[in-house]
């Protein structure tokens, strides 16, 4: 049972391997409830892997993953969604043949409270004017960055108490990630815990109260974003200094 102390999320010495390799090699990490927390470092450090093992798309091969005090390690990724963890993934994962409005119901499948249902999408289309314009286009024939809004609004329908993004600037031009990224900090400022795995260093310490930096599958370096931007390490590995 968890309290208002509790972290929303714990990792303790969580590993993840794809066979014989350890993608992931003993990290521990927390979110207080509300933080909006990044998570950087180069491709291939296992940043992704970190977070679907979070969401139970993938499982986990040693340590502990604790939500709002409780261990998941077994629970499959629909009940952690139910629970309110919810991951909006690398390349967006939207069902392309299936219109805006579709694509977004499917975010309050595991729900049954129809009018507040009917509330939420109201709400999300003020944070996402452009969805509510293409509710009955095709999703595939949006663009990227239509289709990350489309992502983002499909997991606020499930009214998440974390949500886990995903490169949510990837491939995306900078006029597009700026709304983007105002379109996470509103959500995060309705008091959303959010994880960030983010390419672009720069904006996501800039966006963040902490960080932390994965090298190789370990964590190496965590502090507040400030901290992290102002270290000389970070600047020449991650922000091109």
């Amino acid at each position: 049972m968890s309290d208002a102390n509790t972290p929303i999320l714990q990792l303790r010495d969580t590993k993840v391997a794809y066979g014989a390799i350890e993608a992931v090699k003993g990290i521990s990490l927390e979110l207080a409830k509300g933080e909006l927390v990044s998570l950087i470092g180069a491709n291939g450090a296992g940043k992704t892997t970190t977070l679907n093992a979070i969401a139970g798309t993938l499982g986990t091969a040693g340590g502990e993953i604790r939500y709002a005090g409780e261990a998941i390690d077994k629970l499959p990724a629909h009940k952690r969604l139910r629970k309110g963890l919810a991951l909006v993934p690398e390349g967006r994962g939207i069902f392309t043949r299936l219109t805006v409005e579709e694509n977004l119901r499917m975010g309050a499948y595991c729900r049954r409270d129809t009018d507040a249902v009917e509330a939420d999408m109201e709400r999300i289309f003020g944070m996402l004017p452009r969805v509510k314009e293409r509710l009955a286009q095709v999703a595939g024939t949006l663009s990227g960055g239509e289709q990350q809004m489309v992502a983002i609004g499909r997991a606020l329908l499930s009214r998440p108490k974390l949500l886990l993004l995903d490169e949510p600037s990837m491939g995306l031009a900078p006029l597009v990630v700026e709304k983007i990224f105002e379109v996470i900090r509103s959500v995060a400022a309705e008091g959303v815990t959010i994880l960030l795995v983010e390419q672009n260093a720069n904006l996501a310490l800039e966006f963040s109260q902490r960080a932390y930096v994965m090298e190789s599958g370990r964590i190496t370096l965590s502090g507040s974003g400030a901290e992290l931007l102002a270290d000389p390490k970070v600047r020449a590995a991650y922000l091109g200094e």
